[in-house]
């Protein structure tokens, strides 16, 4: 087209025509770049836009979201600028050379760019999937990202310079260890999301607990570089990828895809309150539902044991008694396995630890049937109330130290 711009100017005489040749091809150029550019920016992206958002469905709206349609609309005006600037200007222009490298590199940069949309829209519509849960995909599109914006940084810069890539990729390889240095945690975080995901050691929604970073919540997201943790307290805690690889940290998924929630808490009996059963004491508990068939058993056990014995009965240190700290541990356990909130397929006991100079620990040790937090706090506190409330009937006190209140009393009492 420029010849022929320049031949009619020649022919009718106009002055300077080869400046003026080049300008009205750059025009032509640019007025066909701005009118295609309208069609598509103010006719054709709206009307997809509006469809998109009318549209029952969640495909159409992220495409819109994440900008696929945009970049690829100027995408194809940089074709079309290539495009123009082969058909309308010859080859030995200087001009030709400078619009062609722009458009190459304004293709390239866009192409990236449609890439980094395509990423984000299947990130997007992955997100409720059950190979989110089992991948950190964030992670490793960004990992791909990476790589890409690498390859094609190193195209725009081969293309500027006028370089084959394979040169610059040579030349790279000697500055491999600043790279190392450079790229140290993303390298690292891609390294550590693989593993995670290879292991299954982390997913999304998991209860992590890590506290040599302060996080103790759900993880919302897995990166390339670091993980979030939504703490309990609603604080957001963000911890390096590869820390999850290098540290030791806590997941409760198991507990959460168990069922039950372990109750493992402990009341500390006062030794002094500890005595045999005397007859009144074992008619008394006798009346317990859950009590009866034990003290029956164990009272003609007992019994038997000691006429084998055959041995003087009137003193404790001889044969064999009932106490009421064994028999309150056997009602307790019984009352658990009759509780409708406890896991009956799950451990459960009740154990004596280790005394000590706060008492007699006796733990409670078993599993609610459920993994809410708030539910399974309600059971722990219900039971405990419970047990705290029943043992009187056995003559058993809970060990505390004396507090203030107390010593008034004393106090009082001595005054007297």
């Amino acid at each position: 087209m420029q010849h022929q711009i320049l031949y009619w100017l020649n022919h009718f005489g106009v002055p300077y025509a080869t400046p003026l040749s080049l300008a009205s091809v750059v025009a032509i150029i640019l007025f066909i770049s701005l009118i295609v550019h309208l069609l598509l920016h103010r006719v054709v992206l709206p009307l997809l836009k509006r469809y998109a958002y009318a549209s029952s469905y969640q495909w159409p709206k992220s495409l819109i979201d994440n900008l696929l349609f945009n970049r690829f609309a100027l995408l194809m005006q940089g074709v079309l600028l290539n495009i123009q600037t082969s058909l309308f200007l010859h080859d030995g222009e200087p001009l030709y050379a400078i619009l062609m490298m722009i458009s190459q590199v304004w293709m390239m940069l866009f192409t990236l760019l449609v890439l980094f949309s395509l990423l984000d829209i299947l990130l997007e519509l992955s997100a409720n999937s059950a190979i989110a849960h089992q991948l950190p995909l964030r992670g490793i599109f960004q990992g791909i990202k990476l790589v890409a914006a690498i390859l094609f940084a190193i195209m725009i810069i081969s293309l500027l310079l006028g370089k084959s890539p394979l040169v610059l990729i040579t030349g790279l390889g000697a500055m491999t260890a600043v790279l190392m240095l450079v790229f140290k945690d993303p390298i690292l975080g891609l390294v550590a999301g693989i593993q995670l995901s290879a292991n299954d050691m982390l997913k999304l929604n998991d209860w992590l607990d890590m506290p040599k970073y302060g996080a103790d919540g759900a993880v919302i997201d897995i990166g390339l570089t670091t993980v979030k943790v939504r703490n309990w307290d609603n604080t957001i805690t963000t911890i390096p990828t590869y820390a999850l690889i290098a540290d030791s940290f806590k997941n409760w998924r198991g507990m959460s895809e168990s069922g039950g929630r372990r109750i493992k808490r402990s009341l500390n009996i006062d030794t002094t309150s500890i005595h045999f059963l005397n007859e009144d004491e074992l008619a008394a508990l006798q009346r317990a539902q859950l009590l009866a068939p034990y003290i029956d058993q164990k009272i003609a056990e007992v019994t038997q044991h000691n006429a084998e014995l055959s041995c003087d009965l009137s003193t404790p240190l001889n044969g064999r008694h009932l106490t009421n700290v064994g028999t309150f541990r056997a009602w307790l356990e019984a009352w658990l396995r009759n509780h409708p909130e406890i896991h009956q397929n799950m451990t459960l006991m009740v154990r004596q630890l280790a005394p000590g100079s706060d008492g007699l620990p006796l733990e409670v040790y078993a599993f609610t049937n459920t993994t809410v937090w708030l539910e399974y706090e309600r059971i722990q506190s219900d039971i405990f109330d419970h047990i705290y409330a029943v043992l009187p009937a056995f003559g058993l006190r809970v060990h505390q130290t004396p507090t203030g209140h107390d010593m008034q009393l004393l106090s009082a009492s001595v005054v007297k």
